[in-house]
């Protein structure tokens, strides 16, 4: 079967995600595996129902409908049924960044009012988070599903069993446009915030992403390795293919290249998800032919540098789609498509949705981004005001982000506004100095911070694994091509290797921190 596009259908997302999810069963039969753990455990569509009809029903049990339960598990057969459990009785899984640290976790458990946690103790040992599960059951009460499953009791048992035959009869049906998960931002610019998204604005997305990028239900695997505390490995890499009928295989972990290529190759996977860090490390680590049945890798979350990009397409001949979302858009907007794909953008935008480009002072032909659409987030729940949901204004949502869209429609982001740095009244994106120094040293990971400067009001620092690397080897190659000498790092700070928070992303905080450090030139 040929991978084609369906067109979108707003209908789609009236429904909750629990819904979504029979109706796949009804659509595509109980049998037809849909799920494969770390574990290559298979799940078809009537055990992960019956799993979350069972498991969902003794852990209603203390809690109220609506009422946020919190999830800290990898991505996995145990976080699909638990997250799907969940929902299904009414109560609102919320996704925690078990990466983010304990101050973080923290006030994640504030700003939701959450009262309970459930999490594993496999993976709690697994992971070695024995000290911060410790502290999170302080305050909340920590379930483990070791626990739950070797207790299940009648009235669960009979509620799965009563779930399979009249799942409409025992499944919460609420309103498309309630809060139906919450995650949190990265708290790369303070806390995080937690960010309600609907089952409208999930599947929203879903259809979207159909109607963008064209899926073959039949022969299709995808490969998510991508964290369920993350909107990508979530929306799209997790509900995504279990709503559409494609088959999944997941990965608890996003940083285990060698594993990851091996279960790509054993699979058979043919859309394999990540990131530029982490699939520049997968193609470096594989040998020749083991990636060769992934037809499109879709990478987000990060921009996707031109030397992965050739890498990957020279030794296996993927072709890499580039993408560009946010948690607060549940979360693509754009992404580039097989048959359009223009290296260097992220492509074009999802189908329903708008942008405004505001003008920023120093940046010609382009501006801030701000988007509206049905799958813009319900809005912020804000730390300082737990549990209160804080709406877009006119339902726009402010990216932070400076792009520009071209006259076909396809998307750059120059950079997040306070990606830019301001010097001597020049506004220079720390993006320059990174692409610099990547044509320089390839292979190297390279990122650019600001620290302030008594003469000229912000300096540039280069902070890179490349042990070669200098400033003056930098400044002579800014010269011989042209880039003006203001968006040459004032330092250069070399070390082992470049932060990058759980989903993926370069730590700038820990960066800005580093770079801070050291001594002023």
């Amino acid at each position: 079967m040929s991978p084609s596009l369906k067109p979108y259908d707003p209908r789609a997302s009236r429904r909750s995600l629990f819904q979504a999810l029979l109706e796949a069963r009804h659509s595509h039969g109980g049998k037809t595996r849909a799920l494969v753990d770390l574990d290559d455990r298979v799940l078809d569509y009537d055990t992960i129902v019956k799993g979350a009809f069972a498991l969902g029903h003794a852990l209603k049990r203390g809690t109220t409908a609506k009422e946020c339960v919190g999830v800290l598990l990898p991505t996995g057969a145990a976080a699909a049924v638990t997250f799907f459990g969940i929902t299904a009785y009414g109560r609102v899984p919320t996704m925690l960044n078990f990466t983010s640290g304990t101050a973080n976790l923290l006030s994640a458990l504030k700003t939701a009012k959450v009262k309970r946690v459930i999490t594993a103790r496999r993976f709690v040992g697994v992971a070695k988070l024995e000290d911060v599960v410790a502290e999170l059951a302080r305050h909340a009460d920590v379930i483990y599903l070791e626990d739950v499953r070797a207790n299940l009791s009648l009235l669960d048992k009979a509620a799965a069993a009563a779930g399979l035959i009249a799942p409409r009869l025992v499944a919460a049906r609420p309103d498309p446009d309630s809060t139906a998960a919450i995650l949190f931002t990265s708290g790369t610019e303070g806390a995080p915030k937690g960010v309600a998204l609907s089952h409208a604005n999930i599947l929203a997305n879903v259809a979207q992403v159909q109607a963008h990028i064209a899926l073959c239900t039949r022969d299709d695997l995808v490969f998510n390795p991508l964290p369920v505390f993350h909107c990508f490995g979530l929306s799209v890499g997790t509900i995504l293919p279990l709503v559409a009928g494609i088959r999944v295989v997941t990965h608890p972990s996003p940083l285990q290249p060698k594993e990851i290529v091996k279960r790509v190759k054993a699979h058979g996977a043919t859309i394999l998800l990540s990131t530029d860090t982490f699939i520049s490390q997968y193609a470096r680590v594989g040998e020749e032919h083991d990636l060769d049945t992934v037809r499109l890798a879709v990478c987000g979350a990060e921009r996707v540098r031109d030397e992965t990009r050739a890498f990957v397409k020279q030794k296996y001949g993927i072709q890499i789609l580039e993408g560009y979302g946010v948690t607060e858009a549940a979360p693509v907007i754009a992404a580039n498509q097989a048959e359009a794909n223009h290296a260097g953008t992220v492509g074009r935008m999802m189908v329903q949705m708008d942008a405004l480009l505001e003008p920023v002072d120093g940046i010609p032909g382009a501006g801030r981004l701000k988007v509206k659409g049905p799958n813009v987030m319900l809005g912020y729940i804000l730390p300082d005001a737990p549990g209160v949901i804080v709406p877009p204004e006119d339902g726009w949502y402010d990216t932070g982000d400076v792009a520009s869209i071209d006259e076909d429609g396809f998307m750059s982001i120059r950079g997040r506004l306070k990606r830019f740095a301001k010097i001597g009244g020049e506004t220079v994106s720390l993006a320059v100095p990174e692409n610099c120094a990547a044509a320089l040293w390839p292979g190297h990971a390279h990122a650019a911070v600001t620290v302030a400067d008594p003469r000229k009001g912000e300096q540039i620092v280069l902070v890179t694994d490349a042990p070669e690397a200098s400033r003056p080897s930098l400044l002579a190659w800014a010269q011989h091509h042209g880039v003006s000498e203001l968006a040459v790092p004032r330092r250069v700070l070399i070390v082992d290797a470049i932060p990058v928070l759980g989903t993926g992303k370069t730590d700038y905080v820990a960066l800005q921190k580093l770079a801070a450090a050291e001594p002023h030139q």
